[in-house]
């Protein structure tokens, strides 16, 4: 069998078989909607979103592309907003604002929303950070920093219910989904004329700017470097065992996060998986398949 290129010298048709767009959602569609869309642009069998923007809501929204949707339930990294806060009778003064602001900072306890596509149990989440950007009258301008999962919705809500103004969310824009932020936001159109350019007139270089290796999903994990005869076994189902190691981020690897991805020499990600044990014995299993790749 044949392994995947090298990142850098993969031809279009291979980065979509294995690529991701960092879309800038606009308000109206719906997340499964704009991965159809970009599906049916792009001419792949299959793409998915990283994480569920609500129709009217806009933003980064990753669309993976191939192979690639099979991360689509395991890479829910960090998140980031610009939300409005609307509150319903002014307040007196930013102090008692800010301290309840600063309250909600840490894990909070959540109940998914009425119209949630989950079930409604109550949840952890993490909020890293609240920042005051601005405030006006009854309108709040907030940036949220939170675990995977947060419903800023519901946010707005219990914040108002603190203040005991009441309180709901207005508009809201996702600005970071990790390892993208707005920095590199692909609009719709501009998709549309990058396939275009490439299918009719052999133009690569914006669709290369615009559709990324399916690698840079995996920023942050550990990497284990395997041999090519290890890669074609793992392709077949196979754990991956010590004589297939050619090097492995052992001070990155802990109990709490024993999750690596696995890649060939040429840089190119065969699987993700967790590290079992050390690399002393011959016949030993270094790390259990989680998702294969290739």
């Amino acid at each position: 069998m044949k392994l995947r290129n090298s990142p850098s010298d993969r031809d279009i048709s291979e980065l979509l078989s294995f690529g991701v767009i960092n879309v800038d959602k606009p308000p109206g569609p719906s997340s499964h909607q704009v991965s159809a869309w970009v599906r049916d642009i792009t001419g792949v069998e299959k793409a998915a979103h990283t994480g569920t923007l609500d129709p009217k809501v806009t933003g980064s929204l990753p669309i993976l592309l191939g192979d690639a949707t099979r991360l689509s339930e395991i890479l829910l990294g960090k998140k980031e907003y610009i939300v409005v806060l609307e509150i319903h009778k002014r307040l007196k003064n930013n102090d008692d604002l800010k301290q309840v602001l600063e309250d909600f900072i840490g894990e909070i306890y959540q109940k998914p929303p009425k119209k949630s596509a989950v079930s409604r149990n109550l949840r952890v989440r993490e909020i890293d950070e609240i920042e005051l950007i601005d405030y006006e009258k009854k309108r709040v301008l907030l940036r949220v920093k939170c675990a995977s999962g947060t419903y800023i919705r519901k946010l707005c809500h219990d914040i108002g219910l603190v203040l005991g103004s009441g309180g709901h969310m207005g508009d809201l824009r996702r600005t970071m989904s990790f390892p993208f932020t707005d920095q590199n936001l692909v609009k719709m159109h501009e998709m549309v004329d990058a396939i275009d350019a490439w299918k009719n007139d052999g133009e690569e270089d914006e669709l290369r700017n615009i559709v990324l290796p399916g690698e840079v999903l995996l920023e942050g994990i550990p990497k284990i470097i395997i041999a090519e005869s290890a890669a074609k076994n793992v392709a077949k189902g196979s754990p991956i065992y010590a004589p297939g190691i050619i090097s492995i981020e052992m001070e990155k690897i802990s109990e709490d996060s024993n999750r690596v991805a696995c890649y060939t020499p040429n840089g190119a990600v065969v699987c993700l998986g967790r590290y079992v044990g050390g690399i002393g014995l011959k016949k030993e299993k270094v790390v259990e398949l989680e998702r294969v790749l290739v």
